[in-house]
């Protein structure tokens, strides 16, 4: 009952990260635009289709090579393109073709906007078009470069400081800076808010995969953990609903940002996990924690600390020697990833599948735009599609193992990038399978990275672990987005030569990744590790950090503490 309570309070708050990492989709969109003109209109032409006002004549509107004939009152006659307008010389009558003498001037009186579908965007707000384009195509990109530094800051923190301080401080910030996205005066002031915001709203994601790893124990622990990534797949469900619903950019984003009201309100009431208090030997407190525990689930023969703590400290009293000083008060940095070669290789395969997730997930996202239909609805079906994919997933991991899982998946993934590459152009719905396959098997191991890499990781750099992968997710997140504008830079290079180009390189990279996996540990079934020693000796017997072998009581007293979610307390560990 307490870990369930914690559970669903702790992922109801990564909703509102799948809402701030895809809110952009919507809120960065460009509609349709035209040059401003100066003075009142009296009539407009389109082709052969004649207006009285330009509002009438976006339905028509198919391409960004068209323009609009516009005659002011005073009658003049201009031709407005998207970024430059002309001035027809001696034009007496009003057509669509004209083959005489024109001035070109700049839009130094604005656009004018399509808001058929957007009242309001960032891009209408700030004229975000033209010479400025490239400004609206770097919101996503600096959204993910916070992402990126937020994972390793706030990962790194919270080994520090403790899980529910960050949790605290992650929450409180993301309903304070998602607020003031939306009352940011400039483009500037916009894109540094944001940043901020992607910051802690990946604190607040990676620390909660730790938090609750470290909380459920081993039974329900698979499932406890892919499903915080349905609750992110929700959060894009929501983007989309509240997309549909409100079309003003800045309300959008209030609307979004309300979803974290709730658990601001109630996050202080989450306890630090015994987990990390153990390791930073605050036994008094960990003890309190223990106790809530016992009382709310109702056993009766509750874990002594003291106990427990009192076999660590003979153990490791007789194993110490020199300066092998292996105490949890030293202060971990990431260096720790690499603290020998079975750890080094660990952390470089894990970071590679972490990198290979992302940026899979975004090329196969880009391939899908051939859907077409109501954005909002596909955008609310591509959350969707991702809730069976964890349920697989889960139960795979919990019959196979997580490397078995893995394994597979990512190479099946890499054979279906070199798949899409042969089917011919004309088979849509098959290239539309394919890139759903894609996506789907390359979700499955973006999804299982999380916990396996916090099962791989003892407590002490737990979540610098975890933090480290996410910031090499967001280097593959941070790159994906330039993919899309690859075209308009580099025109020799069409939109699919493009999108072949980076599924064969993610392709190459899963069977890369798939293989390295071979040689990582199965965590199935297997209690979580507190220190590198015991990390290092996972899987196979190999030289450790510290050069001596783990505890057994050690392991079996954090065993005792992962099982203490359920009714009774297994004493003979």
């Amino acid at each position: 009952r307490f870990q369930a309570c914690v559970y669903f309070a702790s992922v109801f708050q990564a909703m509102s990260c799948g809402i701030h990492y895809l809110a952009s989709v919507f809120m960065a969109v460009t509609p349709n635009f035209v040059c401003g003109f100066p003075g009142n209109v009296s009539s407009v032409l389109f082709h052969n289709s004649s207006a009285s006002s330009i509002e009438d004549i976006w339905t028509l509107w198919t391409s960004a090579e068209n323009y609009i004939v516009v005659q002011l009152e005073n009658g003049e006659i201009w031709e407005l393109d998207q970024c430059s307008r002309s001035k027809r010389e001696a034009s007496l009558d009003l057509a669509y073709e004209y083959k005489g003498n024109k001035s070109v001037f700049p839009c130094s009186d604005g656009f004018l906007y399509d808001a058929t579908k957007w009242k309001s965007t960032v891009v209408t707000q700030w004229d975000l078009v033209c010479d400025r384009e490239w400004l609206a195509k770097l919101i996503q990109p600096t959204f993910m470069l916070g992402v990126l530094i937020g994972a390793v800051i706030f990962g790194d923190i919270a080994d520090r400081l403790g899980r529910q301080r960050v949790i605290w401080f992650t929450s409180a910030g993301q309903f304070v800076f998602g607020i003031a996205v939306a009352f940011t005066f400039d483009y500037y002031s916009f894109v540094i808010v944001r940043f901020l915001l992607a910051m802690v709203s990946s604190g607040y994601l990676v620390v909660a995969f730790v938090y609750v790893t470290e909380f459920v124990g081993i039974k329900a622990r698979t499932w406890a953990s892919m499903h915080v990534h349905a609750f992110f797949a929700m959060g894009i469900m929501v983007v989309a609903l509240v997309g549909f619903l409100v079309r003003t950019w800045w309300v959008y984003q209030i609307f979004l940002s309300i979803a974290t009201l709730p658990f601001v309100l109630c996050c202080w009431m989450l306890p630090e996990t015994p987990f990390w208090l153990l390791s930073e030997e605050r036994y008094e407190d960990a003890q309190k924690v223990i106790d809530t525990m016992a009382r709310w689930n109702k056993v009766s023969t509750p874990c002594k600390v003291s106990e427990l703590c009192s076999v660590q400290q003979d153990d490791l009293a007789s194993g110490r020697t020199g300066d092998d000083d292996t105490s949890s008060t030293k202060k971990h940095n990431i260096l720790d990833l690499f603290c020998n070669w079975q750890i080094a290789r660990r952390t470089i395969t894990v970071w590679l599948i972490w990198f290979t997730g992302s940026l899979g997930y975004y090329v196969f996202s880009l391939s899908s735009v051939s859907l077409g239909g109501n954005e909002y609805l596909n955008l609310f079906l591509i959350g969707a599609v991702e809730l069976p994919c964890y349920i697989i997933a889960c139960v795979a991991m919990d019959k196979l193992g997580r490397r078995n899982t893995l394994i597979p998946f990512l190479i099946l993934s890499a054979l279906i990038c070199v798949l899409i590459m042969f089917i011919p152009q004309d088979f849509n719905i098959l290239i539309i399978l394919a890139n759903m396959a894609g996506k789907f098997s390359i979700g499955v191991a973006f999804g299982l990275i999380y916990l396996y890499t916090a099962e791989l990781y003892p407590t002490i750099v737990r979540s610098l672990a975890v933090g480290s992968g996410s910031m090499m997710c967001r280097v593959g997140s941070v790159v994906a987005p330039f993919c899309v504008y690859l075209r308009s830079v580099w025109i020799f290079m069409p939109l699919v030569a493009t999108l072949y180009f980076f599924q064969l390189l993610v392709g190459i990279m899963a069977l890369l990744s798939g293989i390295l996996t071979i040689m990582l540990p199965e965590t199935l079934g297997k209690p979580l590790t507190n220190t590198l020693v015991e990390a290092t000796e996972m899987g196979r017997n190999k030289k450790s950090c510290s050069e001596k072998t783990p505890p057994a009581h050690s392991v079996a007293a954090l065993e005792k503490i992962e099982m203490f979610g359920q009714e009774r307390v297994s004493t003979d560990k």
